[in-house]
């Protein structure tokens, strides 16, 4: 039997955790480093499936015999992508904005196969937030959790209590939809059980 290679096409540790719960260690984890800026007049949709693809298609370009899988994760309200927060004063905005309204968190989902194959998905996802007052918007924006995450918030954290309604996949808000990832790498090949 052939040794098949995976290469997780990222560095957050949330999406090896939510592989890892579905019984998958990647062999490498290398992540892409890329331009995120969205381009003129790209939808969040485009921007989440560019993205996952690109930076599939970067890794396997170092790594051609393994299954790469590269994801993004895009937190848009209509079509205002909301920033990767770099500081708490963005996540304060950003919670401000989501505070008592819904938005779409798109994960765009891609694999490259050895030879080449490749297909990807984008799994959308719609979250409404309670309305959040000043000093909760204060203290979660103090806590660092939401710095570096998309829309400034980690629903797998204490911006859980948030969340009054869900509908699609919590694992894609997370940052990897599970049943779309499993399903695309099967379709290239790859044996996940």
């Amino acid at each position: 039997m052939i040794e098949q290679r995976l290469v997780l096409a990222s560095g957050s540790p949330r999406r090896l955790d939510l592989l890892r719960q579905i019984g998958l260690s990647p062999n490498a984890v290398d992540a892409a480093e890329l331009d995120e800026t969205p381009q003129h007049d790209e939808t969040p949709r485009q921007l989440a499936l560019r993205l996952a693809r690109a930076k599939a298609a970067l890794v396997a370009g170092r790594s051609p015999e393994a299954y790469v899988l590269g994801a993004d994760t895009v937190v848009a309200v209509g079509r205002r992508v909301l920033p990767k927060c770099e500081n708490e004063g963005e996540v304060r905005a950003c919670l401000k904005l989501l505070s008592g309204r819904s938005h779409r968190v798109l994960t765009g989902v891609a694999v490259c196969g050895p030879g080449g194959r490749a297909a990807a998905r984008l799994v959308e996802s719609r979250v409404r937030f309670k309305r959040l007052g000043p000093p909760e918007i204060k203290s979660y924006a103090a806590s660092g959790e939401g710095i570096g995450k998309a829309g400034g918030y980690a629903i797998q954290g204490r911006a859980g209590a948030f969340v009054v309604t869900l509908q699609g996949s919590y694992s894609g808000v997370v940052g990897l939809p599970l049943y779309e990832t499993a399903a695309l790498l099967e379709g290239l090949g790859f044996r996940t059980a």
